[in-house]
């Protein structure tokens, strides 16, 4: 009996470790690739989106660039698209072309606020989007400026190689001469060792150090061919003849230097404190990046995605840079060409998936221009303050509040935000300038922005004067007495980030200063 129980027990465990089939109905989000692809899309900047675009064409025949072509409504409906070139509004078709035209295609995108009580008198001018790197003809009526008959600036390469040229040696000499402006960086510095370049060129380290030694005792600007920025200030003194073992002993601790620690870098000089001054501003009249003289090859322009201007109520209007948009079309007519055709299966699935993307992308492009708009017309609405007032009038704002306020989620925000900037009267600026944190007031009023505190931080220590320099214990009870509750603590973490030595450093220097004259 107890066997047969034992038998049908472990029947049981064999029956309940068995494979069933089941049927459930459950909800999940799948992130599809071009789902995916679309939340990149936001985040993009304008020359990581350039190049995406760029790229789609060479792989999809259906997706062309709108340059003076026609373009007419896809079937599916795009709110808010213009075609490139024509005199339509959007939303509207065209019966000549046979295009699909994107939603980056320069359509206008606008928003007006409120204008402001007092009436605007202290706004700063318009300003608008600059197009002179556009051709365009001389004659009455047209905006051509005589600053766009102005040259460029040499390349840094080319001029570095022009010196090579005329210092050293055709032959070896030279060619080792050559191979080093290729590794010249942008602050015209040749960061290598001898040794590593000459066994890369499989050439004498001897050889390298001779030329690398011609170039830096004859290359103009003094300093080009350093290979640090002790080098390359000593370059230049040895230029001028300054090269004493004083100045040698300074350049050698650029880090005390850095941290103004005159008492360590009188130790090491014997100098006093006034003789250590005019040292220091002898070293600041150097260049230490000779390189950003030159025009730099392949240097990539700064391109406002969104332009802010005053607008004739007072208000602000913020719409979208065309210069910063792709214009994308869908080439419809070549669809039909195609499609009139003999094809196989294989290229009627080629083409409708080519179909499929190019319709995607357009849709994509146009949802990423409507977000971005919208987003920068809260940020201004928010900070009418900064556009009329300047830093001062920077109000704390945070990716929740903008999108609460605007209905999305707050990854959404921080992905527009990243890498757009907005071109204002005050400057361009990238739209997370404008988040800052917020400093609570004194006395129970609106908070303060960080930015807007670090400003007048900066505004107290640059009213000092000999024999008044204030502490941070001295700048937060100033600020507390301007309804700003700040502690000493926070003060001299904003004040470091500024680049501002603390008030013992600040007063050692005005008194060497006074010394001095």
């Amino acid at each position: 009996m107890a066997a047969a129980i034992q038998t049908k027990v472990s029947v049981r465990r064999l029956m309940a470790l068995t494979a069933k089939l089941h049927m459930r109905q459950t909800q999940s989000l799948v992130m599809t690739p071009q789902l995916l692809q679309s939340i990149r899309l936001l985040q993009y900047s304008h020359f990581e989106l350039k190049a995406f675009v760029e790229t789609e064409m060479e792989r999809n025949p259906l997706i062309a660039e709108a340059d003076t072509a026609a373009a007419e409504i896809a079937p599916e409906g795009l709110d808010g698209l213009a075609a490139a070139g024509a005199e339509k509004n959007p939303g509207e078709d065209l019966e000549d072309g046979g295009l699909t035209g994107a939603a980056s295609d320069g359509a206008a995108f606008e928003s007006g606020f409120a204008g402001r009580e007092d009436g605007g008198d202290d706004r700063p001018a318009q300003s608008g989007p600059s197009r002179r790197g556009e051709a365009r003809p001389v004659g009455a009526g047209s905006d051509f400026g005589i600053e766009d008959l102005a040259d460029s600036r040499p390349s840094l390469h080319a001029h570095a190689r022009g010196e090579v040229a005329d210092a050293l040696a055709p032959g070896l000499e030279r060619k080792i001469g050559e191979a080093m402006v290729e590794l010249l960086d942008e602050c015209g510095y040749l960061r290598i060792t001898p040794d590593s370049f000459a066994a890369d060129l499989g050439v004498a380290a001897t050889d390298v150090e001779a030329a690398l030694a011609i170039l830096q005792r004859e290359a103009t600007p003094p300093g080009l061919f350093a290979r640090d920025l002790a080098e390359c200030l000593t370059l230049q003194l040895q230029r001028q003849g300054r090269f004493d073992p004083v100045m040698r002993a300074v350049l050698a601790h650029l880090d005390l230097l850095a941290r103004r620690d005159f008492a360590a870098l009188r130790r090491l000089t014997g100098e006093d404190e006034a003789g250590l001054m005019d040292i220091l501003a002898e070293i600041r009249c150097l260049d230490p990046k000779p390189g950003h003289a030159f025009d730099h090859e392949g240097f990539e322009t700064l391109i406002p995605d969104v332009i802010v201007t005053e607008a004739p109520d007072g208000g602000w209007r913020v719409e979208l840079n065309p210069d910063a948009l792709p214009r994308v079309l869908v080439d419809n007519a070549y669809l039909r060409t195609v499609r009139g055709g003999c094809l196989s299966d294989d290229d009627r699935a080629f083409i409708g998936e080519c179909q499929q993307s190019a319709n995607w992308l357009v849709r994509s492009l146009d949802h990423r221009a409507k977000t971005i708009v919208k987003v920068a017309s809260e940020i201004v609405r928010r900070q009418d303050g900064f556009l009329t007032h300047g830093i001062k009038g920077l109000k704390p704002m945070t990716l929740m509040a903008v999108a609460e306020a605007i209905g999305m989620h707050e990854s959404t925000i921080s992905r527009v935000t990243a890498s757009k900037f907005l071109a204002t009267p005050r400057g361009t600026f990238e739209m997370r300038f404008f988040f800052t944190v917020a400093i609570a007031s004194a006395n129970g009023g609106d908070a303060h922005s960080a930015e807007t505190v670090k400003h007048r931080i900066k505004a107290l220590i640059d009213t000092e004067s000999q024999g008044k320099v204030m502490s941070d214990d001295d700048i937060a009870a100033a600020l507390n007495k301007e309804g700003v509750d700040l502690a000493r603590r926070t003060v001299a973490k904003y004040r470091e980030a500024l680049g501002i030595p603390s008030s013992i450093q600040r007063r050692r220097e005005m008194n060497a200063r006074r010394l001095a004259s």
